[in-house]
């Protein structure tokens, strides 16, 4: 197989799975700086062969470099692909709708995103009836990325195992808590969860603590969402294998001095050791307010994942539309539950979020794109191979301009999405 070979100006390095910049010309051996410090260099050759990254050290003394493989990219920011692991749809595709086609519209998504630089995606499905996850999740495989599309990493199932108090956009009618036999009820809920990645649940609702053992068993990330659950609550949730935070500050208790609630796990100190707790944060500018993205980043950096939480409002503009068993009202930047104003997702594509991030809290270009990249692979256990530039991880990247507007998109290696100005 053909190896290509990126030369990009000035990538950021990504910690702790930083990849290591390196130098590298016709005539002398590559050179790398030491690791784990971010560097800026003037050049780097990125190659890559089977859509994974290759080491060009070794590659160097392997093979000669031939002048037609190179593609220059204009000396841009190279950055692992965006990954989101919340969204609902989008382009008038309702991901909670039991249609008779669910992957041609799961396909469209997948198409679509490539322009805002996200190479794959859990995508999401909000609180429905159990017949519409019988019918829905088994036609939502996971599923590599290319050209047809951004990979599908596994579905992401947000309810209907919530509080009623905090349920949001979520339809009460079809809320449920866990029966005596908790995991056999979530199962007659869901049907198979072969095909599923993330649940969001309430882990103050009885029964939780066996229903998050038994999925973090099976190796699906538990996220604690939609909840009135107090700190002590929220931290048992964790020692019992929850990972993860739904849109922090969205759907749970307000921060309190005398008990933070789900919002003090980001500073506790009675987690299990050397375990990381990662939340989402909608930066779309509507769900969250600049300062509290900055206590939030400033307080657990290392943990913030960002999502659009995105509807299938998304790209469509004003009027009504749908989430689940419910209509929503998108007016401007904001989408409500129809007649009322109860925020209902986000209609932000993730670069837009990447780019409000970057500007409300102040972070420096990598913090940003490690929030959109990194932190969502490591959530998912899937450091080694997304979310970094690593040797041996998957060649999904995208090229971004100094504004970090996306230029091309590339999965395995291989361009599947270009913007028009970059042709020219």
């Amino acid at each position: 197989m053909r190896s290509v070979l990126v030369p990009i100006v000035c990538f950021p390095g990504l910690a702790p799975a930083r990849p290591v910049p390196w130098t590298s010309g016709p005539t002398h051996r590559p050179s790398r700086p030491p690791a784990p410090h971010p560097l800026e260099c003037s050049v780097e050759d990125l190659w890559v062969r089977g859509g994974r990254i290759l080491d060009p050290e070794k590659l160097f003394f392997e093979e000669r470099r031939v002048a037609d493989e190179r593609q220059d990219c204009g000396g841009r920011i190279l950055a692992p692909g965006f990954i989101d692991v919340q969204i609902n749809g989008g382009f008038g595709v309702d991901f909670s709708q039991a249609t008779e086609d669910v992957g041609s519209g799961v396909a469209l998504v997948a198409r679509r995103i490539l322009s805002h630089g996200v190479t794959s995606f859990c995508p999401t499905l909000v609180t429905s009836p159990p017949e519409v996850y019988h019918k829905v999740v088994p036609q939502i495989p996971v599923k590599s990325g290319g050209p047809h599309g951004a990979g599908v990493l596994g579905l992401h199932l947000e309810g209907p195992f919530i509080s009623r108090e905090k349920r949001g956009a979520h339809p009460e009618a079809h809320l449920r808590s866990f029966e005596a036999n908790a995991f056999q009820d979530l199962l007659a809920t869901y049907g198979p969860l072969d095909n599923v990645r993330i649940v969001t649940l309430a882990p103050e609702l009885g029964r939780s603590h066996e229903v998050i053992r038994e999925l973090t068993a099976r190796g699906i990330c538990v996220s604690l969402g939609h909840s009135v659950a107090d700190l002590r609550a929220a931290e048992d949730a964790v020692w019992s294998g929850a990972t993860f935070i739904t849109h922090l500050f969205n759907a749970m208790l307000p921060f309190h001095h005398r008990d933070p609630g789900i919002v003090g796990l980001l500073t506790s100190d009675r987690l299990p050791a050397g375990r990381c707790i990662f939340y989402g944060m909608i930066a779309d500018g509507t769900h969250t307010n600049p300062a509290a993205l900055r206590i939030a980043h400033r307080a657990h950096p290392q943990g913030l994942v960002l999502v659009t939480d995105a509807i299938p409002a998304l790209g469509l503009g004003n009027g009504r539309h749908t989430l689940g068993q419910q209509e929503v009202e998108v007016d401007g930047l904001t989408a409500y539950v129809a007649g009322t104003k109860t925020l209902s997702g986000s209609i932000a594509p993730m670069d837009v979020c990447v780019r409000h991030f970057l500007q409300a809290t102040g972070c420096s270009v990598e913090s940003a794109l490690e929030a959109a990249s990194l932190h969502p692979a490591q959530l998912l256990g899937l450091e080694k191979s997304k979310g970094t530039l690593d040797f041996g991880a998957d060649a999904d990247f995208v090229v971004l301009d100094d504004s970090l507007h996306v230029q091309a998109t590339y999965i395995s290696g291989e361009l599947v999405w270009q913007a028009e100005a970059a042709r020219q």
